[in-house]
């Protein structure tokens, strides 16, 4: 059987990924989560100036998360998740500017938004 109620916070949510080679987004319509990964160019500033994109364009990011690339501190890779579509014209727009400052950008998923997010 299967434990119930094992969570530490009612508000806790297990993710899981279902990995396809062929892309599929969904609707504009409905409300939708982007999640990419992102390598910042090693200049000053870089994830600094990388996420004004974001701001300017009035995107909201809801988690970012970094990682060490090959064990240095002279890369580091993002994985991040905006609320938005990448059609929609902001989204597009914070991607572009992203992209100015990273040597790698990658759309990894674009999925429907859980019910529970407002």
């Amino acid at each position: 059987s299967v434990a119930q109620d094992v969570e530490d916070q009612k508000f806790s949510r297990t993710r899981f990924f279902l990995m396809s080679k062929d892309e599929t987004r969904p609707r504009r319509r409905d409300k939708v989560i982007t999640s990419f990964i992102f390598r910042v160019r090693n200049i000053p500033a870089a994830l600094y100036k990388a996420m004004g994109g974001f701001a300017t364009n009035q995107v909201n990011m809801i988690k970012l998360e970094s990682y060490m690339v090959g064990g240095s501190f002279n890369a580091t890779q993002f994985f991040a998740e905006v609320q938005g579509h990448p059609d929609d014209a902001a989204v597009k727009l914070a991607f572009e500017e992203l992209a100015f400052y990273t040597d790698d950008l990658r759309i990894v998923g674009v999925y429907s938004s859980a019910p529970e997010r407002k």
